[in-house]
Parts: structure tokens; sequence; C-alpha cells
């Protein structure tokens, strides 16, 4: 059906700019953007349906490019015992930290898993997100892994979102592979991937490049893999200490490496030769209590792409609201308004690499879109929470959350 959606004002993102349209109109068909610009040049007329918008605000349908959000378990305990002064140290000698969720994970159902990460990704779209990354990591071996990437096709399945699965099964080394994390990596690249692989369930493999986790050396292992089986790469990176895990992500023309905190100008450098974004992660920095900021400046001076993202995961950043990253993004790492809304649209799209068809207002891109009650698209990181009125369309046609 052609449909034109008039009577407002598009904040279209084209090469990451608000790029105002005013008394704008869009004609789509197709679950395309047929048609896009001021609607005194609209010269279509083989419109079967009209839809007045009532001077809305419209933006693209916004992107969270990085979330756990698939696990087993809660852990608010952990959270009241760190202000209460324990260290993770100690939470980790108890059993908790990412081993309590592992177990939980891998003790839930599949079904289980897929009702709580339902309300959790509800709760994401109520916030006008049409596109979501999923990434494993809490099952770490082969059945949970599966499990987990399995809710992930379901979700995309089930609710009218765009889903791309993330394979994170280097994310921490499983109890039964204590002290042998070589033989965890041989066993990801030389059994986990692969089958993985086949069975259609990862679109992009990621890993974590960390002193507590996976060395460089380790993590090249797993690029290598990811390279041969056809599928592109991301990368945590830089966030506790700097490895230049983002160079050797650059060098792997990743699509992204995300946190980056502790990355050198070296890496931003990099980074920018391969088109690799920088995915920054506020609601990690704030929950962490982390003092140590992105180098934004050497970010914007190399000309890196910077998304923003949820990070939702049970452990560091428990965010419900991909608008508050926004505004988080704002405060705690100095971007404008403007930047923000990239960062979760067209920049976001790049690190998922759906650039090319998500991410901005433009003839031949997916019509993902919300229609916002708002005085100016800044207001979006204005806002602290809250449900602002909305009306959201996705590939075309408006859905109900």
């Amino acid at each position: 059906m052609r449909t034109l959606w008039h009577n407002c004002q598009a904040a279209t993102m084209v090469e990451g700019r608000y790029s105002i349209i005013k008394d704008a109109a869009i004609v789509t068909h197709a679950g395309l953007i047929e048609w896009i610009g001021p609607r005194a040049q609209l010269q279509i007329s083989a419109l079967e349906r009209t839809v007045d918008l009532d001077g809305a605000w419209v933006t693209p349908g916004l992107i969270d490019c990085h979330t756990h959000v698939v696990f087993g378990g809660n852990r608010s305990d952990e959270f009241e015992q760190r202000l209460q002064g324990v260290s993770y140290a100690e939470i980790a000698a108890q059993g908790g930290g990412i081993a309590s969720t592992v177990r939980a994970t891998r003790a839930a159902s599949e079904d289980e898993l897929f009702a709580s990460a339902r309300q959790r990704v509800q709760a994401l779209m109520r916030d006008g997100v049409t596109t979501l990354e999923i990434k494993s990591g809490y099952g770490l071996d082969l059945e949970n892994e599966r499990k987990m990437l399995r809710v992930a096709r379901r979700l995309a399945d089930e609710l009218p979102l765009t889903v791309r699965a993330t394979c994170l099964a280097a994310h921490a080394l499983p109890p039964e592979y204590a002290g042998r994390a070589d033989d965890y990596i041989a066993h990801i690249c030389d059994h986990m991937l692969p089958a993985l692989a086949a069975e259609g369930l990862v679109d992009a493999v990621d890993a974590f490049c960390e002193h507590l986790a996976f060395s460089p050396q380790q993590v090249e292992k797993v690029f290598i893999k990811a390279h041969e089986l056809g599928l592109p790469v991301k990368l945590h990176a830089e966030q506790l200490s700097s490895l230049h895990g983002s160079s050797l992500a650059a060098r792997y023309q990743a699509l992204s490496a995300d946190h980056l905190e502790f990355m050198t100008e070296q890496d931003a450098i990099a980074m920018a030769a391969a088109g690799t974004v920088a995915v920054l992660l506020p609601g990690a920095f704030y929950f962490l209590r982390e003092t140590q900021l992105p180098p934004m400046d050497a970010l914007r001076r190399h000309g890196v792409k910077m998304a923003l993202a949820s990070d939702l995961n049970p452990g560091t950043s428990p965010g419900l609201s991909l608008r508050l990253m926004l505004n988080m993004g704002c405060t705690c790492f100095r971007m404008t308004p403007e930047q923000a809304l990239a960062g979760v649209t067209l920049h976001a799209a790049a690190a998922l690499g759906l650039e090319g068809s998500h991410g901005s207002l433009e003839v031949g891109k997916v019509a993902d879109f919300v229609a916002w009650q708002i005085d100016r698209p800044a207001d979006l990181a204005y806002w602290l929470g809250g449900d602002l009125p909305k009306r959201v369309v996705r590939m075309g046609h408006e859905i109900c959350i």
C-alpha cells in the first residue's frame, strides 16, 4: 500500500546531521521510503492511504546496537552488596558476577529466556527502538549459546523488530575451562562458531578483549575463524585497560569496537582508517561509577563515527531505556543532542552493517520511523525517562507496543 505520512517535521539524520525538512511528507510503499521531502514538492498522486501526523517530529527508528538482553537470573543483590562496600573480588569469590548469570542462563529453558527477554525488549521498543542487536555470551558452551541465539531469532519472528544476533562465546572463561583459556578459544573456533553459523543463528561475532577476559592474541584467533565463516566481527575493547583491542578490531575491518574508555589516539586513527564505529556505552560508565572518559576529542578529530547503545545486561548496565542513554551520552560524554541522535540512528546502523538500509530517512531505505510529539529533536536527549507520546512505524506500518 502506498501511504502518505504528512503534517510533520523530519529530522532525517542524513550524513549524521539533523538535516531537517520542514512541513515534510513521506511516501512509503512495500516497506520502503519511496519519497521524502517538503510537502509542497510532492507530485506522487497514486496514494492509497494518507496519515496526518499532527505536527510531530519524525526521526528514523532508534537502533540499539549493543545489548545482552537474553539472560537468566537477576543481579540486583550484587548491586546492593557493592553499595554496602563489598568488592567485586569478594562477590566473585562468592560465586557472583558473570558466573552467576551463566549458571542462571544455563538453568533456564529457552521458553523462560524468551519470556524474560521479551519483556526487556518491549521496554526498549516503547522508547522507539525498531532495530536491536542481541549478543549471546552467558551460555559459554555450544548448547547454551545456541539456546540464547535461538531466543534472539524468536524475538525477531514474534515482535515487529529487526534483530541482529551476535555470537559472544568469547565473553568469559566458563568454569569447566578454568585455567585453560587457550583450549576454550580453540573450542570456540573449531566447534562452536562453525556449528552456530551453519545453523544460521549468527550475524556477527564478538569477543571481550581485556585482562580479565581474553588477550588480543586469543581474540585474533576468533576473528580469523569468523572471517573464514564469512561473518563480520565486533569487539568489547579498552573498557578497563588499554590492550589496543580497538586497533586489532580495525585491522580485521570490524563493524565496531565498543566501550573504549582507555583507547589511545593511535587506536582512534586505526578505527577511522578502517571505518570501524566507536560504540559508546554510557550506561556501564554510569553504573560502575567510572571516571575514565572515552577520548572524545580524538574520536572527533579523526572522524570516527560514534554510536550509543544501552549495553543492557544484568551486571553493569541494567538499562531499559535507549533514550536515557541519549541523555547520558550528552551529560557524561559531552556529546551534543544531534551527535547523540546520530549515535542511535545512522551510526548505530553502521555498527550493525545496516547503514545501507537503516538509520536515516532516505529514499530506498526501510520505512522505520518514529513520529514524536515533541518541540524539537533535542527533547529526545533532554527528557529523563518517561514515555514520550509517539507513533512508531516499522516497514511502513504503524505498530502497537
